[in-house]
């Protein structure tokens, strides 16, 4: 640890507003909320402040006595502080844990055990998520608990820590512990996924290419989890360089509109869920999406339905959406854009293409037969990019790996062209169902009273599919005849509000949970 490092090989998270701001210090970052960690911030910084706050930050933890080496759990209420608070502990040579703040008390106490080693780790949380983890033996599970905001008695104030003596950064070696994120979830308890500087710099390549195509310097708005892998991609490639960024914490489409029409991005990067929620925002007669030229979304395949609204919402000139395949494991795997003369023609599950510089997928067969679209094998990719191992789980991580080659649990088919084409997730195969997200794609496409629809198993093994509609309305029993007439194999349709359906911190939905519902409700 501490030699200076090679940052083409290794991406240093702790030292990378200081290096952004020796290059681009006045570019503003734009946040549509205040800073819990830093009150008195406001909601315009420029990244000259940011590394002044993260080194700030970092000199407050190791008073708290963070060392180098150790675990630090930043579980609090949603806000970009989770992002500054984790970049002051990596500056210090900790290990960031980034927990998302929608996971339940008993989860987090499982992580936390999960964390114990040669050392417990530290645990730092606000007030609200403290009152949530009342009931758990903390002295047992951290080694310290320090308080954001609010916090109350008996847990270090980061905010008395202010002013504490400066401390130099400290470096890891490449392929050593460098942040821990988690899976989503959808299973059961989240798996921690650990990151290294080599695999989080790795990742970055094939969208540095892709930044580099871009004519002019754009804001961009990201609207992602603050303690998702993707926001610390993110932030690192727009702060390296130097693009002005909107930081959102509110994803309700009236305040999105509102944050747009004032900031005007020209570049969105959001969850697909989010955009799918952002549709109306097409018929806002303000235009709030009428600056925006580019539109990514890396979590997730996308509706093309969302796609087509979101490009004719536009008022550039030949916008794109960009699709990327990926997951936390893996990072962007493969892609393709989309223009407004191929939406009417776009296959929803045909995700894209290798990105220059990313990693190499390959589809391998599930049983004796050829892998096709009839019959889809497991998605695999191979770089430098994936994840280096599940913390505490070494077997878990090993049992994806097959012959250098990183399993992903989705199944699909290769194109002719080379198109990856991603059916369904492995766990949510129905018999007789090709593919539930075609399905989900095309009644989309026929309903606009739908705002959701997702095809999980039903009690006894048919496919059943649960609709939400615009603000609760219902949903005319012909009109869902005439659109699901190509499906004769679904089961009668559940209604349910938005709400209630079950999701991860990214907004997926959790077929599995959702399919126990079902079983307890027909």
């Amino acid at each position: 640890m501490s030699q200076i490092p090679n940052h083409k090989r290794g991406l240093y998270l702790g030292t990378v507003p200081e290096r952004a701001a020796a290059k681009h210090g006045a570019t503003l970052l734009t946040l549509d909320h205040d800073l819990d960690a830093l009150p008195a911030a406001g909601r315009r910084l420029t990244v000259a402040e940011v590394a002044v706050f993260a080194a700030d930050l970092a000199n407050r933890l190791a008073a708290a006595g963070v060392r180098a080496g150790e675990h630090v759990v930043v579980y609090k209420r949603a806000n970009f502080d989770a992002w500054l608070l984790a970049t002051a502990a990596a500056r210090l040579g900790a290990i960031p844990v980034l927990l998302s703040p929608a996971l339940p008390a008993p989860t987090v106490a499982a992580l936390l055990r999960r964390l114990h080693g040669p050392h417990r780790p530290h645990l730092l949380t606000d007030g609200p998520k403290l009152a949530e983890l009342a009931g758990l033996p903390l002295d047992e599970l951290a080694t310290s608990v320090i308080g954001v905001a609010g916090a109350g008695r008996g847990v270090a104030s980061l905010a008395r820590l202010a002013g504490s003596p400066p401390v130099p950064p400290v470096y890891q070696g490449l392929d050593e512990p460098a942040m821990i994120t988690h899976t989503s979830g959808t299973t059961g308890v989240p798996k921690l996924v650990v990151h290294t500087p080599r695999t989080m710099r790795t990742r970055l390549r094939p969208q540095l290419v892709m930044l580099a195509l871009l004519r002019r310097r754009e804001t961009v708005a990201v609207s992602v989890p603050f303690v998702h892998s993707r926001l610390f991609a993110a932030m690192s490639l727009v702060l390296m360089k130097g693009m002005p960024t909107l930081l959102l914490n509110n994803h309700e489409p009236a305040a999105v509109a509102t944050f747009f029409l004032k900031n005007r991005p020209g570049l969105i990067e959001a969850l697909p869920n989010s955009f799918l929620a952002w549709e109306g925002l097409a018929d806002d007669p303000r235009r709030p999406l009428a600056s925006v030229k580019y539109f990514s979304s890396t979590f997730d395949a996308i509706h093309p339905r969302t796609v087509r609204r979101l490009l004719d919402a536009s008022r550039r000139r030949a916008p794109q959406f960009f699709q990327i395949y990926g997951q936390s494991e893996v990072g962007p795997a493969v892609g393709r854009p989309y223009f407004r003369r191929d939406t009417h023609r776009m296959d929803g599950r045909c995700v894209g293409f290798p990105l220059p510089g990313s990693a190499r997928v390959r589809v391998v067969p599930r049983n004796d037969r050829r892998v096709s679209a009839t019959n889809p094998g497991f998605i695999e990719v191979r770089w430098d990019g994936i994840a280096k191992t599940y913390h505490g789980e070494q077997e878990r991580y090993d049992e994806n790996v097959h012959d250098g080659w990183w399993r992903t649990g989705d199944v699909g088919y290769r194109t002719r062209a080379g198109c990856l084409h991603m059916l369904d997730r492995e766990i949510d195969t129905i018999p007789g169902v090709g593919s539930s997200l075609e399905i989900e794609d095309a009644v989309l496409d026929r309903l606009d009273e739908l705002v959701e629809l997702v095809v999980v198993q039903g009690p006894d093994a048919e496919p059943v599919p649960v609709l939400c509609t615009r603000d609760d309305e219902p949903l005319a029993p012909a009109r869902w005849q005439a659109a699901t007439a190509d499906y004769p194999q679904l089961g009668a349709p559940v209604h349910l509000p938005l709400a209630e359906l079950p999701r991860t911190a990214t907004l997926k939905t959790r077929r599995v949970e959702l399919s126990r519902l079902l079983h307890d409700r027909l």
